[in-house]
């Protein structure tokens, strides 16, 4: 029928489900007094190919879908899930959702009326990622490797590889939504081993990714750069010196350093853990955090980054959400039910890893807005200390915002100037209280390469990160020197 918007034409088509059985399911979710429910459905295509010295070391590529149905009661949710997308497999997850979620209101019917196209189109493709052979992937990366192995002699070993995803989600909510997306997502990833010949070998990564079409990654121009900065960081490694230990004025790198932003600070600004006051920040809306200069954003609306979407997991438009304003906490990230437990508006941030999963508010792209000073001014006003220009792992404390992150590319500072490089430097802090350390603020905001994957409650989500060069007073640098 013409009057059936495509996308429940599209679930209609491909697995038997009309619209009035949605609604029917979405009744019976809600038969035993739930204040909401939803019917979540997910289709993924995912392919990756590998090379390691020249030679395919593996390929694969699978499709997983399913469906999972929820029903909340006050703090209270029923979420059941299968593999089996049939009306039958629906009733019975939510039969299952609404055991669990048992209230004691009754039922009531609900009446799908939104449209489910998306309000924003923040990636159009031609073509699928998965739907570009697998000949040109591994041409793709048997180029990286003979171009890595021709920048420097001392390249001893090369390892890449391509991951390509089509992602098509369905959301139809009790109160009458119905959302559609279909996600693109690519990534391509970059290691090289460099020796010096006396026994010594250093290891670097970089990647770069997105929602965009694979051609993007195709072209020199785009590749080439990632490898060139693998190639020096792991050469640049073979000479790095033991990093001195202590307290000191630390310069953030823009960028990639970011990661620390998300991870010591981003989690804490998440809804859940600020109703629960779990969070170094709960209760503190309208209280000055960081240092002034300090305007904290989480975007999920930046066309192709790879942790835009045009709607979340739970059928909400993304969009740009302000956190902190001038050092000023101004808000939290939300997802449906820890906005109407705080009595706030979802903020486009119910994310959740697949349908065998509960959605959870999470970042998208977070990062910091740019200053006013002059990036090479910023080294040039340190007289000792440490340049982070780029991250390894980490691990945060959420409830007191602690963290320990390793650096993978650091060089001193002394008298305002880059010194040598220096390796197995971490850093040590407490998220709240370097935001107050901030002293000065780069007007030169840089968002990742696209490769960043955010862990939560066990789940993995694709996320991007950002950040303006920093200057943070006083942090603990632990080193081997």
């Amino acid at each position: 029928m013409s009057d059936v918007p495509a996308p429940l034409r599209l679930v209609r088509e491909r697995y038997g489900l009309a619209p009035s059985d949605l609604e029917a399911v979405l009744g019976s979710a809600l038969a035993r007094g739930a204040e909401y429910a939803d019917v979540f459905l997910e289709r993924t295509t995912q392919d990756s190919v590998a090379l390691e010295d020249g030679l395919v070391k593996s390929g694969d590529r699978h499709v997983a879908q399913g469906v999972g149905v929820r029903a909340q009661v006050g703090e209270r949710q029923g979420y059941a899930h299968t593999n089996e997308v049939t009306l039958e497999s629906l009733r019975l997850a939510a039969g299952a959702a609404r055991t669990i979620a048992e209230g004691g209101a009754a039922g009531r019917s609900v009446a799908i009326r939104a449209s489910g196209r998306p309000e924003q189109d923040l990636y159009p493709l031609a073509t699928a990622p998965t739907d570009v052979p697998v000949a040109e992937k591994i041409e793709l990366l048997s180029a990286i490797d003979a171009y890595a192995r021709s920048r420097d002699p001392r390249v001893a070993q090369v390892m890449a590889s391509v991951v390509a995803q089509q992602r098509l989600v369905v959301v139809a909510g009790s109160d009458g939504s119905f959302a559609s997306d279909v996600q693109p997502l690519v990534r391509v990833n970059v290691q090289v081993i460099a020796e010096d010949g006396r026994g010594r070998r250093e290891a670097a990564y970089q990647g770069g990714g997105g929602r965009v079409e694979l051609a993007v990654f195709l072209d020199p121009a785009r590749w080439r750069p990632l490898v060139d900065e693998a190639v020096r960081l792991a050469v640049l490694n073979l000479s790095a010196l033991p990093c001195p230990a202590g307290t000191m004025d630390v310069v953030l790198a823009p960028g990639w350093s970011g990661v620390l932003l998300h991870e010591a600070v981003g989690h804490g600004l998440e809804g859940d853990f600020n109703r629960k006051g779990t969070s170094a920040f709960a209760g503190r809306i309208g209280e000055r955090v960081a240092a002034p200069g300090v305007t904290v954003v989480d975007d999920g609306t930046l066309p192709g980054r790879r942790g835009s979407l045009n709607v979340d997991d739970e059928g909400q438009p993304t969009r740009r959400n302000v956190l902190i304003e001038d050092g000023v906490l101004v808000g939290y990230l939300q997802d449906r039910l820890n906005a109407r437990l705080m009595g706030v508006a979802p903020t486009g941030n119910g994310r959740r890893e697949s349908y065998a999963h509960l959605p959870l508010p999470r970042m998208t792209n977070t990062f910091m807005l740019g200053g006013e000073d002059d990036p090479e001014e910023i080294v040039r006003s340190v007289d000792r200390g440490l340049y982070a220009a780029n991250f390894g792992g980490g691990q945060v404390d959420i409830t007191s915002g602690k963290f320990v992150f390793s650096v993978s590319e650091a060089y001193r500072i002394e008298g305002g100037r880059l010194g040598a490089p220096v390796k197995g430097a971490s850093l040590i802090g407490s998220g709240p209280e370097v935001l107050t350390r901030v002293r000065r603020i780069g007007a030169d905001l840089q968002l990742d390469q696209g490769v960043g994957t955010c862990g939560k409650e066990g789940q993995s989500v694709p996320v991007g990160v950002g950040l303006p060069t920093l200057l943070v007073a006083d942090l603990i640098v632990g080193g081997t020197e």
